[in-house]
């Protein structure tokens, strides 16, 4: 069976690259008929910050991606957060040093550090590697009755992985093919911590072994790590998982990795929900805070480095589950669009029930201490709705459904409001009193019998009428809007107007 896994490190929000790294892995799974799986990898304890295990649980919950197993629901892999796994790494990490695939390094970070300027001023970079290790404190250097006796005398050490020298070594991906390094350039990463806990790259293939991960699909910044994991799976003799390495989620100039910096400078969120810093106090801003549906979110993402082949562009979860294949993700990155985002949350804004939409604007109301009747707010969505993008603009977009204008747009007015609109507004409520309250009557006796019969400018005569009736010269059919908010709601409106822009001219 297919087992898929998504493990994020508990130090700070979840990025939306790797929002769409979890996604990616759910469609994986769920095409394939798999399982997936929620690991929390803390191996750097310090690096955690409190609340962060939370957060990317209800983000991915509230976006649809679901587990099978993980830290929140268990599973017969547990425990699923590598800081309750500690116990089980010490062993793997001893078996690499009784089979010559790891050895035990004494230098002090001080030494190191020395080390990187000795080479930078040779205009070199240092690396701990097959063709220095010789050359530092380690037990291939010392020897291991001394590097026993520095570890009996309690002396602090890491344990390295020691890479044979010049091989080549080929990962296989998914996505890009063949990945081929020569272990020459590859350094002799740590495993295990003087602190006693594992890297991240221990632990990782450990983990992924244990829980019968099949197939690690993961972003892009780890293929540099992918030989490494390839010979440790071959050092423990355990048959590697298929890779595949995502492109980039890049700015939206397309140049670099996109960062919670380019959202804040031009003003969208690069994460799901809204962050709340436990050190800073900083507020960072997220997709769900901003209006922004999930399954908009969802469908944003799936296209950002995978296409289904064709041209749709509108697809739900169980769509993109039956198209998705993993082979048709882009080598390249994919540019953020601020404008495509917005585009994808408009449709699906349409896709929702009226009744959906007026909880949107009921919510609005009542914390304007307006009360509506239901059906009458339900009308007002269905009728508004297509022009929204974010349940935010509701109320602006509405207001005149539920309040009279108080002010009067002074651009709209000075535009459309000739000194002598006062008199063809004061026929427009002479004609509204006398004829049948209905769209084809007030349509004939208005437009047909008045405007056109005396040669008046339809526009500048109907736009005057919505500013009286909106304040403004913007929105629905205008005999539409006077049929929902009412006749004597519209002649109150319609008098107001005359009286204050007859005032004001």
């Amino acid at each position: 069976m297919v087992r898929v896994r998504f493990a994020p490190s508990p130090t700070g929000p979840l990025h939306i690259g790797g929002v769409r790294t979890a996604l990616y892995n759910y469609l994986f799974a769920r095409q394939q008929g798999g399982k997936m799986i929620l690991r929390i990898e803390d191996t750097d304890q310090t690096r955690f910050v409190p609340g962060a295990e939370q957060y990317i649980i209800e983000a991915l919950d509230w976006l649809g991606i679901k587990f099978d197993e993980g830290v929140h629901i268990g599973g017969p892999c547990g425990p699923y957060r590598q800081s309750d796994r500690k116990s089980l790494y010490r062993q793997y990490a001893d078996q690499l040093l009784r089979d010559g695939w790891a050895y035990y390094a004494f230098d002090k970070p001080e030494a190191l550090d020395a080390k990187r300027k000795e080479y930078e001023a040779q205009k070199k970079t240092f690396q701990y590697d097959c063709t220095t290790r010789m050359g530092m404190e380690n037990s291939l250097s010392l020897g291991m009755e001394e590097a026993q006796r520095r570890i009996d005398a309690g002396e602090p050490y890491v344990v390295r992985f020691k890479f044979p020298e010049n091989i080549d070594i080929t990962v296989h991906d998914l996505i890009r093919g063949d990945v081929t390094m020569n272990s020459r350039l590859l350094d002799d990463k740590v495993l295990f911590k003087s602190d006693g806990m594992p890297t991240y790259h221990l632990a990782n293939i450990v983990d992924d072994h244990l829980m019968e991960i099949t197939h690690v699909i993961r972003g892009e910044e780890w293929l540099p790590s992918a030989p490494l994991h390839v010979m440790l799976y071959k050092a423990f003799g355990w048959q590697a998982p298929q890779f595949a390495h995502l492109p980039l989620l890049l700015k939206p100039e397309g140049n670099g990795k996109l960062s919670k910096r380019d959202g804040d400078r031009l003003g969208f969120p690069v994460f799901p929900l809204e962050w709340h810093d436990p050190k800073s106090g900083e507020v960072s801003s997220g997709y769900r805070e901003q209006g922004y549906l999930p399954q908009a979110v969802v469908n944003m993402l799936a296209l950002m480095g995978w296409n289904p082949g064709t041209e749709q562009e509108l697809m739900s979860m169980d769509e993109l589950i039956k198209l998705f294949n993993i082979e048709h993700v882009s080598k390249n990155g994919a540019r953020f669009n601020l404008e495509k985002a917005k585009w994808f949350n408009h449709e699906y804004f349409q896709m929702l029930s009226d009744e959906q939409v007026a909880s949107y604007l009921e919510k609005q109301l009542g914390e304007r201490g307006i009360s509506s009747d239901h059906n009458y707010v339900v009308k007002v969505a269905g009728l508004m709705k297509e022009r929204i993008t974010f349940p935010c603009e509701l109320w602006d977009t509405c207001s005149y459904f539920f309040q009279a204008p108080t002010e009067y747009n002074e651009k709209d007015v000075a535009k459309r409001w000739t000194p002598d609109m006062h008199i063809h507004m004061a026929k427009v409520i002479e004609i509204l009193e006398t004829v049948p309250f209905e769209h084809d009557a007030i349509h004939k006796a208005l437009l047909d019998d008045y405007i056109a019969a005396n040669g008046l400018n339809t526009g500048k005569v109907m736009n005057s009428l919505r500013i009286a009736v909106v304040g403004r010269t913007v929105g629905p059919d205008m005999i539409t809007l006077m049929l929902m908010i009412g006749k004597d709601e519209t002649i109150s409106r319609v008098q107001r107007a005359i009286e204050k822009l007859k005032t004001e001219n």
